[in-house]
């Protein structure tokens, strides 16, 4: 559960409310089918932790807009393949890859909440190959933090692209660990 409290003191600026989100969230399916349009040889993966409540409600909607079509659909957890695994005093704490797929082959659509830095989408991209070789690999995010960038990683599909500051963060909330449907800006 998320504690609130320090959310308190800061300052929180909405980015996308509930309605603005969903409206998003369907901008990016209809973008994703534009691309993709019978979504054959195409496969979602959701990166934990916070990434598979996003791609949860992407392949929830395409299957409402694609009815009958199968979309293999997967999360994968990255904590052993990032590049600060065992440094610093932060634990890492693994969650559970669930892909019950090869991707040999295929069209990946990685999915995450928010890009920042892009080493996470790095470390992604180590752990997937576990998986098979892709075809091609795109990248799906909610929001592009793009002038925080260290590495050469950019997004095909964005919901809102930001500006901030280095002391800022983005928390996105989703309904069911959060109780509320919300992007803020923190800070």
């Amino acid at each position: 559960m998320l504690n609130l409290k320090p959310l308190k003191a800061a300052v929180l600026k909405t980015i996308l409310n509930r309605q603005q989100l969903a409206i998003t969230i369907d901008r990016l399916c209809h973008q994703v089918i534009e691309n993709h349009p019978d979504l054959a040889d195409t496969v979602l993966i959701g990166l934990q932790p916070r990434g598979i409540w996003l791609s949860d409600h992407i392949f929830q909607r395409l299957l409402q807009l694609r009815p009958g079509t199968p979309v293999p659909y997967g999360r994968l957890d990255i904590t052993f393949y990032r590049d600060d695994y065992n440094k610093g005093a932060e634990l890492h704490i693994p969650t559970r890859t669930d892909i019950g797929f090869s991707i040999e082959g295929k069209q990946v659509i990685l999915v995450d909440d928010v890009l920042y830095t892009g080493r996470t989408i790095r470390s992604a991209l180590d752990a997937m190959l576990d998986f098979g070789r892709p075809e091609r690999v795109e990248l799906l995010v909610l929001i592009d933090r793009r002038f925080s960038r260290q590495l050469p990683i950019q997004p095909d599909y964005v919901g809102k692209t930001i500006d901030s500051i280095i002391s800022q963060r983005v928390r996105v909330f989703w309904q069911e660990p959060d109780q509320r449907e919300e992007v803020v800006l923190i800070g």
